[in-house]
């Protein structure tokens, strides 16, 4: 037996198991392809979770595997290797890496020599680069599988690296403009639940934001890192990130959303953590943002405008418990115009995923059947690792109200969902 048959002997998914050891699914995924192994402090708790002793664990993990095992188990084989969003290989030791290196010389050179390499052909300006990436988000924004993104992202992540090797157009404008990048690729692989590839794009986005001095961009690559802490239930790293991203945005443009986006998030981490009162302040400062101009969000890296504070507030309540404020926060941001059946997949799934959660909380299998399967629904229709990911914690609640058959047949529709 291997560690991949242990885990599924006990009735774990690669993801409940990561999630009991605050590791990401990937990992979990590249201990049992044999790809990596357990560090020493990981070791203990992976031994209690699977009940097993150290010894009998390495014999687990030494297991040898068939070529015919590694592709069951979803590794990629080298005759059909699947396309991943946020592909290491492919993205980010070649173009991230390439690109940092780059912006890296580019920023430590002095003014007058960084203007010298920055003269000459003109074809293919910052500007351009920027128009790209805007309309690259509006894509992301519209598609319902965000995974379609991803061939063109990884395209388009070549054009900031080449003109930056060829001194086309000022050094700071590209930086932004590959930053822009990093985090929307960051996104795409957050999207499909590879946890480990967005936060290397967005650690990348923040290194490259820091070179351009683009405080709001470094900011935001920091919150939506905190994100992928949270996916794991890493509540108290997630506030130290979002702290650091605080302090970036006081130094960024005060007419700009980014401040008032980072409190929004951390009001999320507190509510993780049980916070009442300090979520209530963070939701507080978030909610300052409709004193802004329209334009203190630019579509792409930064979207922050108020309109996800109801859903958002009602996703807090509802992991603190305060099921009734919740349920009547989250039924009026169904109300919206954004969140209408036909717009964004995406966060009307995550709405109707925590109300389904409200039913379940109050044994009532009827609220959880009707929220649940149009949750289903939009998941498949939408390919969303995301809201895949969020119903499949929401069987994790049924609890008692398996039995019934209502709750029973949504629960095999989720389990039918995958998970990539």
């Amino acid at each position: 037996m291997g560690l991949a048959e242990r885990r599924r002997t006990l009735g774990y998914s690669q993801e409940k198991l990561a999630q009991l050891l605050g590791v990401d699914r990937t990992t979990v995924g590249r201990w049992e392809s044999g790809r990596g192994v357990p560090q020493p402090l990981q070791r203990p708790g992976l031994a209690a979770a699977l009940d097993v002793g150290l010894d009998e664990l390495d014999a687990l993990l030494n297991q040898p595997r068939s070529a015919d095992q590694t592709v069951a188990e979803g590794q990629p084989s080298s005759d059909h290797p699947p396309p991943r969003a946020g592909d290491p290989d492919e993205m980010i030791r070649r173009e991230f890496l390439r690109l940092l290196s780059v912006s890296g010389a580019l920023t430590a050179l002095p003014a007058d020599e960084a203007a010298a390499l920055t003269d000459g052909v003109r074809r293919g300006t910052p500007a351009d680069f920027a128009r790209m990436n805007s309309h690259l988000w509006q894509v992301y924004q519209l598609a319902r599988s965000k995974g379609s993104v991803y061939p063109v992202v990884r395209d388009q992540l070549t054009t900031p690296s080449e003109a930056l090797s060829a001194g086309r157009g000022a050094s700071q404008p590209l930086l932004n403009a590959a930053a822009d990048l990093f985090q929307l690729a960051g996104e795409v692989a957050f999207d499909a639940n590879r946890y480990t590839d967005a936060a290397a794009s967005y650690a990348l986005a923040a290194s490259v934001s820091k070179d351009a001095g683009a405080y709001d961009l470094w900011a935001c690559a920091l919150v939506r890192h905190a994100y992928v802490d949270m996916s794991g239930r890493r509540y108290h790293q997630a506030v130290q990130m979002l702290g650091a991203a605080e302090r970036l945005a006081s130094r960024g443009d005060g007419a700009l959303a980014t401040r008032h986006w980072v409190a929004s998030v951390q009001a999320e981490a507190y509510a993780g953590l049980g916070d009442l009162s300090a979520c209530e302040r963070a939701m507080e400062r978030a909610e300052q943002v409709k004193e802004l101009p329209a334009e203190s969000t630019n579509g792409g890296w930064l979207r922050f405008d108020g309109t996800r504070l109801a859903e958002e507030r009602g996703a807090r309540y509802v992991r603190l418990g305060r099921l009734d404020l919740a349920e009547k926060t989250l039924r009026r941001a169904l109300e919206q115009s954004e969140l209408a059946s036909g717009q964004s997949y995406r966060r009307r799934g995550t709405v109707l995923t925590d109300l389904a959660s409200i039913g379940a909380k109050r044994n009532d299998p009827e609220q959880v059947s009707t929220y649940g399967r149009e949750a289903v629904q939009l998941a498949r229709a939408s390919s969303s690792g995301y809201v895949a990911r969020r119903l499949h914690d929401l069987c994790d609640e049924f609890g008692p109200l398996s039995r019934d058959h209502r709750v029973a047949e949504l629960g095999a529709e989720i389990a039918a969902l995958r998970t990539p």
